[in-house]
């Protein structure tokens, strides 16, 4: 793998070249990893998985027609026959009025911030077995846990770096580390499955595999006894392992794409109240040590921290350049790139900002309603907000916990499930996507 000094260097070189075979203006991106997962099954090693890559992507302008190519050699000679490539394959290319590189004016200058996202620490693989190993022999230890879907330590480190034509080169680095363990439980010929897992860029942050490994146990044991609820109408709580995937389905609604294909069911809310009053959702690239930490996006643009909602209120779009385009507006640096392919757009570190009560007291006020802490199936139609998925949890009676369910479906429309939706105070930033527990008024469960 590439130092980013090196990276930035053949970049700049591959950048350089494909100006000189013809291209009016070009982007090129470096990605290059390596990592090593363990995992391991009923006390014994199951298997290693070392793995090293690096790419380089090549974006191309030739006029208002562009091509994107990408090669894994990265050879000098190799990427000149690359450059030259590229461009031929623009001259080709259909006219599009709305490609381009991102204005120039708006670039990033002056030193990136230091998001602290790189710790350096690569362990080897006997550190991260015994880790695998610490995880599920704590989750075999809980009383109820009959079998094991094992447990795995991983570790490994990522460079990205980004040169264009008109003047931007950056590339920053990042570490991470995991643990996750997975267990089956079984009671009076009933069995069920749960885990837990924790990602982080520091070691220093990472979790106890103890703690992981008895989180799954008990996870899984207290699915045990799951049955169907009667349908109808109810409220329904998402735990904060799953309250992210409502953040997930706003974050396409209001990608800039979408916007300028009219494929959203947000399409007419640009500065309206979509979510109750109290709800704010901030999405945060400057994040220290966060997961979608970055300091430039994936066209040499600034990112900052802002509130994609506001008290309620959409303020506006995620854009990249060429949907800004589209949409006669100016990009907000939310573009995002792989090796292949122009940009697209992508959300930072999301979180819902916590609400004013407990997590308690937000199910203390429930007669009868629906804790789910697992989701399935991708039943939600991002034109409409139709919104339908099989789900999994615990029924919530007299403001309690009860019995565990499965086999039940949660059914609504986005649009009123974000207008109903009150948070409680629990929130904790574990995901890339972090919401405290939520609570969504008025859905309907279908089971019995």
């Amino acid at each position: 793998m590439l130092s980013l000094a090196d990276a930035q260097s053949r970049l700049s070189d591959l950048v350089s070249a494909a100006r000189g075979a013809g291209a009016d203006a070009a982007d090129a991106l470096y990605h290059g990893d390596r990592s090593t997962d363990v995992h391991v099954r009923l006390g014994a090693l199951e298997n290693v998985d070392q793995s090293e890559g690096e790419e380089i992507g090549l974006r191309v302008f030739v006029g208002q027609r562009s091509a994107s190519v990408s090669a894994s050699d990265l050879a000098p000679e190799s990427l000149r026959a690359l450059a030259a490539r590229a461009v031929a394959m623009a001259r080709e290319a259909p006219e599009d009025r709305f490609a381009g590189l991102a204005p120039e004016d708006r670039l990033l200058c002056g030193p990136a911030p230091d998001l602290d996202l790189d710790d350096h620490i690569e362990p080897a693989p006997p550190a991260l077995k015994d880790r695998a190993l610490a995880a599920e022999e704590t989750a075999r230890a809980v009383a109820g846990v009959t079998n094991s879907e094992g447990a795995s330590a991983s570790a490994g480190r990522s460079q990205i770096a980004l040169a264009t034509s008109h003047g931007f080169a950056g590339g920053y680095g990042a570490s991470a580390h995991s643990i996750s363990a997975s267990m089956l439980a079984e009671r009076d010929g009933q069995k069920q499955r749960d885990g837990a897992w924790h990602w982080v860029r520091h070691l220093d942050a990472l979790d106890d595999a103890a703690a992981i490994g008895r989180l799954a146990g008990d996870r899984a044991v207290a699915r045990l006894g799951a049955r169907k609820v009667q349908s109808g109408p109810m409220p329904v709580v998402f735990d904060p392992r799953v309250g992210g995937t409502l953040v997930g389905h706003l974050l396409g609604a209001i990608a800039g794409p979408a916007i300028a294909r009219r494929t959203s069911f947000l399409l007419e809310s640009f500065g309206q109240q979509v979510f109750a009053e109290g709800v704010t959702i901030i999405d945060d690239p400057h994040r220290i040590r966060g997961l979608r930490s970055r300091p430039f996006d994936g066209e040499g643009l600034p990112t900052s921290p802002g509130n994609l909602i506001d008290a309620g209120v959409l303020t506006g779009w995620m854009l990249d350049s060429a949907s800004a385009r589209q949409l006669d507006l100016q990009p907000t640096g939310h573009a995002a790139r792989g090796v292949g392919g122009p940009p697209g757009v992508s959300a930072s570190n999301v979180h819902v900002a916590p609400g004013p009560v407990s997590r308690d007291a937000l199910i203390g006020g429930i007669k009868r309603g629906l804790y789910v802490t697992e989701l399935i199936g991708q039943g939600v139609n991002g034109v409409t907000g139709d919104y339908s998925r099989g789900a999994g949890g615990f029924l919530i009676e007299d403001g309690q916990l009860a019995h565990p369910v499965a086999e039940i479906t949660i059914a609504g429309n986005l649009k009123d499930m974000f207008r109903n939706l009150s948070a409680a105070n629990d929130l904790e930033f574990r995901y890339a996507v972090n919401t405290p527990t939520v609570l969504v008024e008025g859905m309907t469960v279908a089971g019995d």
